[in-house]
């Protein structure tokens, strides 16, 4: 779960450096659009998978590494 997490962060993360640099939208762009269903989806799951890595602050670096 940790590294389904990850990949959707660093996925955001390249997306709103993309916006930022080049005003251009990745997401949108592959899955049609801000507003279309499947973009709506992949927002959602990036934002889910940042809350879910807050937790990784959080936790014990002994038992992480196990």
């Amino acid at each position: 779960m940790d590294r389904i997490a990850l990949i959707l962060v660093i996925v955001g993360a390249l997306n709103w450096l993309l916006v930022g640099l080049f005003s251009f939208d990745l997401v949108a762009t592959i899955f049609g659009g801000q507003q279309s269903f499947l973009s709506r989806i992949v927002y959602s799951l990036v934002g889910l998978a940042g809350i879910y890595s807050m937790s990784l602050l959080f936790r014990d670096r002994s038992r992480s590494q196990q």
